[in-house]
């Protein structure tokens, strides 16, 4: 079961942050503080899964952004390496080549897509054609 998803540029800035299990603010902050600055301090050639606490935390770095995703200990890192892959392949074919300031200015639509994919921590849906469909639909009625 995933436990949470950061999205943060590499100056460590935190960019969308959506959690599956409940935290107070304080415990998410200083979470987002250690996991971040865990994965910027490591190099490209060290394995990009990491062990925080009770989590497994898998991340990707995509440019100047990390896709950051934490995890519960019976998860699968590499399908969850996978699920970010994915996850940033449906936010390109959404945006058209996604670029930080997508996220930052359309927060609203990367969380409709990570609903599409992700209800209660559990991966739902892995096909891109029908998670962006869904979201344009939305956009469509939102647009009348």
């Amino acid at each position: 079961m995933l436990k949470f998803l950061i999205l943060a540029n590499k100056r460590g800035q935190i960019r969308f942050a959506q959690y599956y299990e409940h935290m107070s603010k304080d415990v998410q902050e200083t979470l987002e503080t250690e996991i971040i600055s865990k994965c910027l301090l490591r190099s490209e050639s060290q394995c990009s899964f990491v062990e925080y606490k009770n989590s497994k935390v898998v991340y990707r770095r995509y440019a100047a952004m990390y896709f950051i995703v934490g995890t519960d200990n019976e998860e699968n890192e590499l399908a969850v390496y996978e699920f970010i892959h994915n996850f940033v392949e449906t936010l390109t074919k959404y945006f058209s080549n996604v670029c930080e300031l997508d996220i930052l200015f359309n927060l609203d639509r990367v969380h409709m897509i990570l609903d599409e994919m992700v209800v209660n921590g559990h991966i739902v849906e892995s096909n891109q054609a029908t998670i962006v469909s869904s979201v344009r639909a939305i956009d469509q009625v939102v647009n009348r």
